[in-house]
């Protein structure tokens, strides 16, 4: 306790960390304040029948940091932007020159791949708004008369997706944080209080096995996170020692970390982002008046509401999205030319491509059971609602796993903050 308490003195005592901890409050105040802004047309009692119990409007109201729950201007919130960061960065593996962009030209070459993500986020965020509204619609909760309201719905929500986008990089570069991570945490925050509320009100002493299945799938997650994301594989690395004049350098011994799960939250906000895609088309293409649509809607649903096949897809795509978030942000090769212009080596290991082939093999290994580990935290919620037969569960167990991810990434980056102003 004493600890967190002088964190906070250091943290508030520091002029540039204070200001970057406020500028955080201060963008996700604005979010929530956005949040409260209704579009038109929306019936409000139908809306709430319809997001009761609803698991799919409940994965999609967690990406839109729970703007969905309310219609607001910014109900995609940031959804379009990580869908379009999903795809660049999977065209990177199609294209080498998009990945030497990203990769070997530096902050110019990431500052244009940034950018073509954010033009990328124009039309995902017109096609998810067209058919989320579409949706909407056909199920009695936007109730628009003409073709114009239903246009101007289209661009004011394509405008709040793109307003969230803004927000959140401003949060990134002058908070402290992922500022996109951020925004789904603060939905997630500022709907906890009326959810529980809603969970007491209904509370009776047959649904005690319920909650108490519940929180124990809450403590594993929380453990599992905690475990996962804490962990690391060290590598020694000895530095040569070095003559200078009269003077000798290096000699030293120290170690390269690489932890078991260099991703973080991303692969499951990947995962669910991907999973949503086919249920929207499914829902879309059944209010469709064609047979041929109707069948393939169908066809979709049927599929992703399987429990097990969507259990399986889910793991599969966490598993999938932890080695390729890895591969991204994590190039062996590129660690093995530094440590080899620094003089350093790898005991045992020759320097070059020697080393970047170790690095690999080391890489491969740990992050296999890193995305093994996350895979299962994340399914578990979902084995869990099988067995209870409460949607909520999933979603809940779903949030948690994302909060306490979020909550990990902002405690090390203040902790980073902390170390550098103390250097």
């Amino acid at each position: 306790m004493q600890l967190f308490l002088d964190k906070l003195k250091v943290i508030f005592g520091d002029e540039n960390l204070r200001k970057r901890v406020f500028f955080v409050l201060a963008g996700l105040a604005v979010f929530r304040f956005l949040s409260a802004i209704p579009i038109s047309g929306v019936d409000k009692l139908r809306l709430d029948q319809l997001l009761t119990g609803n698991q799919f409007l409940g994965f999609l109201n967690i990406f839109s940091g729970g703007s969905l729950s309310s219609l607001s201007i910014v109900m995609l919130g940031v959804g379009p932007y990580i869908t379009g960061s999903i795809i660049m960065q999977l065209l990177t593996i199609i294209f080498p020159k998009l990945k030497e962009m990203y990769q070997e030209d530096g902050e110019a070459g990431r500052k244009k791949f940034v950018q073509y993500s954010r033009l990328l986020t124009i039309p995902l965020a017109i096609f998810q708004g067209f058919g989320l509204l579409f949706l909407l619609r056909q199920s009695g909760v936007v109730v628009t008369s003409t073709a114009f309201d239903q246009i101007v719905n289209i661009v004011v929500v394509t405008g709040g997706a793109m307003l969230m986008m803004w927000i959140g990089e401003l949060m990134t570069e002058y908070g402290v944080g992922n500022g996109t991570s951020l925004i789904i945490f603060g939905g997630i925050i500022a709907g906890a209080p009326s959810a529980i509320g809603a969970e007491l009100a209904s509370f009776t002493t047959a649904s005690i096995p319920t909650y108490v299945i519940f929180l124990i799938v809450a403590i594993i997650i929380i453990a599992g996170v905690v475990v996962v994301t804490e962990a690391e594989r060290p590598v020694p690395v000895t530095y040569a020692k070095r003559v200078r004049g009269t003077k000798m350098y290096g000699g030293v011994s120290t170690y390269l970390p690489i932890r078991l799960n260099q991703a973080g939250v991303m692969p499951i906000i990947f995962a669910l982002s991907l999973l949503l895609l086919p249920q929207m088309m499914g829902t879309f293409l059944l209010g469709l008046s064609y047979p041929i649509t109707q069948t393939i809607g169908g066809f979709l649903n049927t599929l992703v509401a399987n429990e097990l096949y969507y259990a399986i897809f889910y793991f599969i795509l966490v598993f999938l999205f932890t080695y390729f978030y890895t591969a991204v942000t994590f190039d062996p090769e590129n660690i093995a030319t530094n440590l080899q212009k620094n003089g350093a080596f790898i005991p045992g290991v020759r320097p070059g491509k020697p080393t970047a082939e170790h690095l690999s093999r080391i890489l491969v290994r740990v992050t296999a059971v890193g995305a093994f580990f996350l895979g299962v935290i994340a399914v578990l919620p979902l084995g869990t609602r099988s067995l209870t037969g409460i949607s909520s569960l999933a979603i809940g167990g779903t949030s948690l796993l994302i909060v306490v991810s979020v909550v990990l990434d902002l405690i090390k980056q203040l902790n980073a903050q902390i170390s550098m102003r103390e250097y």
